[in-house]
């Protein structure tokens, strides 16, 4: 549904507003549009982030529709807030470490009412305890067509697909893919991407639901 606002990024002033008022102009690094209405875009700040401050994403001539799409119901409070951001008192983060580790571990198919969720999931170990964002590439061996896009973790596992609604990934019936990883920390500092990892369609052996005839029934 934001697509549009995604996409007019690279033409529009982006910024960072501190609940003191300060503005914070962030610079686009790019932008990766995955395959099921999911788009990002990557910033970085002009200046240094003050420590332990509330931060508000602000574009410039702002829609009506945008403030609404910035904003996320409290349920403490009962109320809708604007979406901030807030920060720490550590001015750097530390460098993720070079033995990390990302294998293949399997790949699942599960069938929901609105669509499959269809993922090859990667597990991560010799991690240390860091927010880590994985610029993750994968690559239609048969077509060789690419999509970016940055994944985190969850439970030490990084699920490449989609889910049932949208996801970044999409895969056909049948067919190999591959994939690589560029691990990078909150300050943008990136380890030296992974080796291609080649791996088949989540839905190879998937097993498609059985239709039952229905039963004859006399008139």
């Amino acid at each position: 549904m934001s697509e549009e606002t995604v996409e007019s990024f690279r033409e529009r002033k982006i910024y960072l507003v501190s609940e003191g008022g300060e503005l914070v102009l962030l610079t686009l690094q790019e932008i990766l549009k995955g395959q099921m209405s999911l788009t990002q875009a990557i910033f970085k700040p002009v200046s240094e982030l003050k420590p332990n401050t509330k931060y508000f994403l602000n574009y410039s001539n702002e829609t009506n529709r945008e403030v609404l799409e910035m904003q996320r119901w409290n349920p403490e409070s009962k109320q809708r807030e604007k979406v901030y951001w807030q920060t720490s008192e550590v001015k750097s983060t530390d460098a993720i470490s070079p033995s990390l580790k990302i294998d293949y571990e399997k790949s699942e198919v599960i069938h929901y009412g609105c669509g499959p969720s269809s993922n090859a999931i990667f597990k991560v170990s010799n991690r240390t305890n860091l927010e880590i964002w994985y610029k993750t590439e994968v690559i239609e061996l048969s077509t060789n067509k690419k999509t970016t896009f940055y994944l985190t973790e969850w439970e030490n596992k990084i699920n490449v697909g989609r889910g049932m609604c949208s996801g970044a990934f999409v895969f056909k019936d049948q067919g190999k893919y591959k994939v690589r990883f560029t691990p990078t920390n909150s300050d943008g500092e990136s380890i030296q991407t992974t080796e291609w990892k080649i791996f088949d369609s989540p839905f190879v052996n998937d097993k498609p639901f059985i239709k039952l005839k229905q039963p004859q029934t006399a008139i």
